[in-house]
């Protein structure tokens, strides 16, 4: 009997440790309020054929701040990468995040609150922020990053896609 409930306890964990294993290759369905327009954007908006970068963000977080300092300075690096930024707090805080970066100056960029959704961190399982997911040209995952990477590696990967 115990032998029985040992064999089922492990079938348990391994299918739930499989639940957290989300396959993160695709883009995720999400459905944002961008600023500065108020705008509804989903992956529908998104241009064919050119690569996507998602990062989950959170307009207060110090680590988010710094790597859209860093990403300003390197600004050329990621003028051919669609980024989607995307956050679930108050949409007046991400208008604010809009401004305060110059955002208004990156056209290729969109950021957005998905509100209490929470999809988008969900699907990736978002522990901390910045999570960046960059994806290629057909919109498959290329690499995914539970912290903000150093600004380098994250150029050289995101002039690959």
């Amino acid at each position: 009997m115990k032998k029985l409930l040992f064999v089922l306890a492990m079938i348990v964990a391994a299918g739930c440790s499989q639940a957290q294993n989300k396959n993160i290759k695709n883009l995720p369905v999400y459905s944002i309020v961008s600023a500065p327009d108020s705008a509804v954007r989903t992956p529908a908006n998104l241009k064919k054929g050119l690569p996507v970068m998602i990062v989950y963000f959170s307009p207060d977080c110090g680590h988010c701040q710094q790597m859209m300092y860093e990403v300003k300075e390197h600004k050329g690096d990621f003028s051919k990468i669609q980024v989607v930024m995307i956050t679930p707090v108050d949409y007046k805080l991400v208008k604010g995040f809009y401004r305060d970066f110059g955002l208004s100056g990156f056209p290729n960029f969109t950021v957005g609150t998905e509100g209490r959704s929470y999809k988008v961190l969900e699907y990736y399982g978002v522990k901390m922020t910045p999570y960046i997911a960059v994806y290629d040209r057909k919109h498959q995952l290329i690499k995914a990053y539970d912290k903000a990477p150093k600004i380098k590696e994250l150029a050289a990967l995101v002039k690959k896609a």
